[in-house]
């Protein structure tokens, strides 16, 4: 799952990424409003920490204007005012969840899991199952009748974007935005070359599930027989 942090406070900003990817988020950050706002738009991430004190555009507006769009993501404000008339400002302008600095990222933690939740997302330590193998992208393993083995984060990331769109195509392009981003120079190839590395894995459990190119489209998971 992909997290955008907008915050300018840098130190602040890198530590929270820090944390993220420790618990196999991938995350991207913005330090201003106007760039927050630019990233979120894009609709990739799965969750958006938005700072409501910011340069160039304040958290509020710059989340009045992603719903304006119709951009449904979760939002948790993140700001050092603890005052009741901000939280409610915050969560009048369309916000999930709202948490003062300073804060305990176990909670915050905890809060990102139930934005998710609210969302309907599948979160990584539930675990997610497609046909004969299960996926825990909180521990990066990946099982099929009774045998395991590691993915890489990349390979996790890939796979799990396939089993939660399911029947779904999903082209090149949208596997480059969500695993690296929208300003990402990933090539199709990087694709190409992970799709490789998840289908030996798969062999080598030997699922029945695989990966089907659709061609000139993109790749969709099918349970197989």
């Amino acid at each position: 799952m992909r997290i955008l942090i907008v915050e300018d406070e840098t130190n602040l900003a890198e530590a929270l990424a820090q944390v993220l990817r420790k618990h196999h988020y991938s995350v991207d950050l913005a330090h201003d409003g106007e760039e927050g706002l630019d990233h979120a738009l894009s609709g990739i991430y799965d969750l958006v920490l938005l700072d409501i004190m910011l340069p160039e555009r304040d958290g509020i507006s710059a989340l009045r204007a992603l719903r304006a769009e119709g951009v449904a993501t979760p939002v948790i404000l993140l700001t050092a005012k603890g005052e009741t008339a901000d939280k409610i400002a915050g969560l009048d302008t369309g916000a999930d969840d709202y948490i003062a600095k300073p804060f305990d990222t176990g909670e915050l933690l905890a809060r990102i899991r139930a934005a998710l939740r609210r969302k309907g997302e599948v979160l990584p330590e539930e675990g997610l199952r497609f046909g004969d193998i299960e996926l825990s992208p909180q521990t990066l393993k990946l099982s099929c009748g009774g045998k395991e083995l590691k993915l890489i984060l990349k390979e996790s990331e890939l796979l799990e974007l396939l089993m939660t769109r399911r029947a779904a195509v999903t082209s090149k392009e949208q596997i480059i935005e969500k695993l690296w981003g929208f300003d990402s120079d990933a090539e199709p190839n990087n694709v190409e070359v992970y799709v490789s590395f998840l289908r030996k894995k798969l062999a080598f459990l030997k699922a029945k599930a695989r990966i089907a190119t659709i061609r000139g489209v993109g790749y969709v998971l099918e349970e197989g027989t």
